[in-house]
C-alpha cells in the first residue's frame, strides 16, 4: 500500500510540474487589424457579433480559459482555422462572386446545425441561433445571391 501510494504522489508531482511548464508554451492570440466591415444590416451584424465573431473575424474576445494550456492551444487553433475559412474583418479581399460563395456555404453549415460548433455553444450561449436568428441570416444570403445575379 505505501508502494502505490508513494507511486501516485509522484505521478501527482510530475503531472503538476507539467502543467506549469506547459503554460509556457506560446500561443498566438492576437486579434490583427479590421480592414473592413461586412455591408450589412444592423440586424444581420447583430447576429454575426454575437454567434460568429468570435472565431470568425479579427475581434476575437479571447475568454479566461483561452490563457490556460492545453485548453488554449484548442481554443487559438479553432479561431486560426475560423478565420481561414472565413474571415469577416477582412470581407474586402473577397471578390463579389467568393463573397456570394462564402455566404452560400456558411448558410448550409448553418442550415445543418453545424454552426456554431456544439462545443462553443455550452461556454457561450449567446451564440445559440434561434429560429429568427436563421431567418436573418437565410435572407441575407439569398439577397446576397439575388444581388450578383442582378449585376450581370
Amino acid at each position: 500500500m505505501r508502494h502505490i501510494r508513494r507511486i501516485a504522489k509522484w505521478t501527482i508531482a510530475l503531472l503538476s510540474i507539467a502543467f506549469v511548464v506547459i503554460q509556457f508554451v506560446p500561443v498566438d492570440r492576437t486579434n490583427p487589424p479590421v480592414e473592413t466591415e461586412v455591408p450589412t444590416t444592423a440586424e444581420v451584424r447583430a447576429v454575426l457579433r454575437r454567434a460568429c465573431y468570435d472565431c470568425h473575424s479579427n475581434e476575437t474576445v479571447w475568454p479566461l480559459y483561452s490563457r490556460i494550456a492545453p485548453v488554449s492551444w484548442l481554443v487559438a487553433r479553432d479561431v486560426h482555422e475560423g478565420r481561414e475559412e472565413l474571415n469577416f474583418s477582412t470581407w474586402n479581399r473577397l471578390t463579389t462572386k467568393d463573397q456570394v460563395k462564402a455566404l452560400h456555404e456558411s448558410w448550409e453549415t448553418v442550415e445543418e446545425g453545424e454552426m456554431p460548433l456544439w462545443f462553443y455553444l455550452p461556454t457561450h450561449p449567446e451564440a445559440h441561433l434561434s429560429s429568427q436568428d436563421r431567418s436573418v441570416l437565410r435572407a441575407w444570403s439569398l439577397s446576397m445571391g439575388s444581388a450578383v445575379s442582378e449585376e450581370r
